[in-house]
């Protein structure tokens, strides 16, 4: 009868973690994550497990509140806390207790939650932008974000869109005459209609994009330039390219 009761007592710990008791078994520490500080400190032979309070309990000077999150998803292997934890508060201890599972699954939570910092620019920004904007002087919108934004029908003339990215852009009907576009993302964008004449697209992305009922062609002689340009996937039907420069393309035209 002792040595039953000696192996049942044996299975269970008691934690004292900043002031706050959890009885749980050993089991629970050492099989989810055998090569983390916490399960060596329980598993035979390992480190040595902390100092007892009064009542038994192992001391660990670390968050109570922190820690119960952990010692749940060592129980049933899911990240469940109250959402007035700080889960970056949950993240350092985790690292404290050597769980790299759970380390990379708050990472990656934490990053999905960021503010993005460079959130694509809205059709009022852009609207804005051209308003306040001279015609005599050149828009620059070199690098931007215009991921998603609704440019339809607007005066886009002589923009410089350098290194933009514009994917899944809609631009249909809108007039990007004699914008430079080198080496922007315009993948599967929608620019049915638009007008293109005398664009500098060299090096663009056009992956995906639709095309269809373009005009590249200026009645003044001046060639559009998209040499090295992607046009996998691209919709180019019923699209006038008079005198459009295609060298060196990517092609795999939907027709």
């Amino acid at each position: 009868m002792e040595t039953s009761s000696s192996s049942t007592s044996s299975k269970w710990i008691k934690l004292n973690i900043g002031g706050k008791i959890f009885n749980t078994t050993r089991s629970t520490i050492v099989d989810k994550e055998p090569h983390s500080m916490l399960a060596r400190m329980f598993e035979q032979s390992q480190l040595s497990p902390a100092d007892l309070d009064i009542d038994g309990a192992y001391l660990i000077d670390r968050s109570g509140e922190y820690f119960e999150p952990i010692l749940n998803y060592l129980r049933n292997g899911k990240l469940v806390y109250n959402p007035n934890l700080n889960p970056e508060g949950i993240l350092e201890e985790a690292r404290f207790y050597g769980i790299e599972s759970l380390v990379n699954i708050l990472e990656q939570q934490i990053a999905a939650n960021q503010p993005d910092p460079d959130p694509p620019l809205t059709r009022s920004d852009v609207i804005s932008a051209l308003i306040h904007t001279s015609h005599m002087s050149e828009l620059r919108f070199q690098g931007v974000n215009l991921r998603n934004c609704d440019l339809r029908k607007l005066d886009l003339r002589h923009i410089n869109f350098k290194y933009a990215n514009m994917s899944g852009a809609l631009l249909s009907h809108s007039n990007l005459s004699y914008c430079c576009l080198e080496r922007a993302d315009l993948s599967f964008a929608n620019l049915e209609g638009a007008q293109l004449l005398s664009i500098k697209a060299l090096c663009a992305n056009f992956e995906g994009a639709f095309l269809k009922g373009c005009n590249f062609e200026d009645p003044i002689g001046v060639r559009s330039n998209l040499e090295g340009c992607c046009l996998k996937n691209a919709c180019l039907e019923d699209s006038n390219m008079a005198g459009v420069n295609l060298r060196e393309q990517i092609w795999k035209i939907v027709h």
